[in-house]
């Protein structure tokens, strides 16, 4: 009974995760993000200020959750999913790039709307620090747990590597957006993550066989 009334209550937050970070986009595409106050999110969303105020500590933050809401352990468990076969760099590489450019992503008004506001083009790259602890457990399975340290390292990295891309995908992304008015998204992106997740191949290939030979000693 505990145990399903966690559950319950851990569905509850989420549902109410959701339809505040939902009301938050729709708000912010229907009035702009700087005519949006935490009231109306709050009650929008059938809340209490005092309840948004538990799930988020900005309106950016809430606005940029509709489009990024549970990235993070969808890329970890998509790392944990990968066959034995494939090896730890093309695991976190090809997770980490299907869950950034999956279809069914940010719409293009909610696009437009983070590539040409500062603010939330940079709430929408914090929010890749989310990534690195549900990460560090994937890869630390996928290691066999024989060093938690050396999986939150990695896992940091990935975490940075990401976010330099994003970085570089939106500064050029919103350019395009204000220099033409047309809207063309980056279909860079995938190429961005790549570049930037090369230079850690080596240390999560290492990492993967070293924890090999320990399993083997």
């Amino acid at each position: 009974m505990t145990t399903r009334r966690t559950g319950l209550r851990d569905q509850k937050k989420q549902a109410t995760r959701e339809a505040l970070s939902a009301a938050a986009l729709r708000l912010a595409l229907e009035h702009g993000p700087d005519n949006v106050r935490v009231d109306d999110i709050a009650e929008a969303a059938g809340v209490s200020p005092r309840t948004y105020n538990n799930y988020f500590s900005s309106r950016e933050q809430a606005i940029v959750a509709a489009v990024t809401s549970e990235r993070e352990a969808r890329v970890a468990a998509a790392v944990a999913d990968r066959p034995d076969d494939v090896g730890l760099a093309d695991a976190v590489i090809e997770a980490i790039v299907d869950q950034y450019t999956a279809s069914g992503g940010p719409g293009l008004d909610a696009l437009l709307l983070i590539t040409t506001r500062p603010a939330l083009r940079e709430a929408f790259v914090d929010t890749t620090s989310a990534m690195e602890h549900p990460l560090t457990d994937a890869i630390a399975g996928r290691l066999g747990d024989t060093d938690p340290h050396t999986a939150r390292v990695l896992a940091a990295s990935v975490a940075a590597a990401v976010r330099v891309a994003l970085e570089q995908w939106l500064h050029t992304t919103a350019a395009s957006f204000t220099a033409s008015g047309l809207v063309v998204p980056s279909g860079s992106l995938p190429d961005l993550l790549r570049t930037s997740l090369a230079p850690l191949a080596p240390a999560l290939n290492a990492a993967e066989q070293q924890a090999r030979r320990r399993r083997h000693q």
